[in-house]
């Protein structure tokens, strides 16, 4: 009797370090994250205030994988607004066909692409592996 008491105390008092392990899903981003410092790209997690206008609300903190641009080019900021539709802050479609290509080859997921002088961003959900990963590290590589 003594010892069951014993174990189940022990059980009791170690149950609270079960919390303290990742869950696959964590586990999963944690890795796509490594990936893609490996891939060269910067990564941080970023609050975006988003348009009203989206059909599905994203949300408020997500993850921002971003690389520098070597040359300046044009700045423009894309939202995907349903899978494989890209809008403009005044809900213009990608006109550019180039670009409009290369943001439909994109995860469903990623929900803003955005261009300024200095750098390019992408937010992406992380719903997606590493092959997912991949096609966002590409993309970033040709636009910068």
């Amino acid at each position: 009797m003594t010892t069951w008491l014993v174990i189940l105390l022990l059980a009791v008092m170690l149950s609270p370090l079960a919390w303290l392990m990742p869950s696959n899903r964590q586990r999963g981003k944690m890795a796509l994250r490594l990936e893609a410092r490996r891939l060269g790209l910067a990564m941080q997690l970023a609050r975006q205030e988003w348009p009203h206008w989206l059909e599905s609300a994203p949300p408020a903190s997500c993850a921002q994988f971003h690389c520098p641009r070597r040359r300046s080019r044009d700045a423009w900021c894309y939202w995907q607004n349903a899978p494989g539709q890209w809008l403009n802050q005044w809900r213009e479609p990608c006109a550019e066909g180039e670009l409009l290509d290369a943001l439909r080859s994109l995860p469903e997921d990623v929900y803003k692409v955005e261009a300024t002088a200095q750098f390019l961003a992408l937010y992406w959900g992380e719903r997606g592996d590493s092959a997912d990963l991949g096609r966002i590290a590409e993309f970033l590589r040709q636009r910068a």
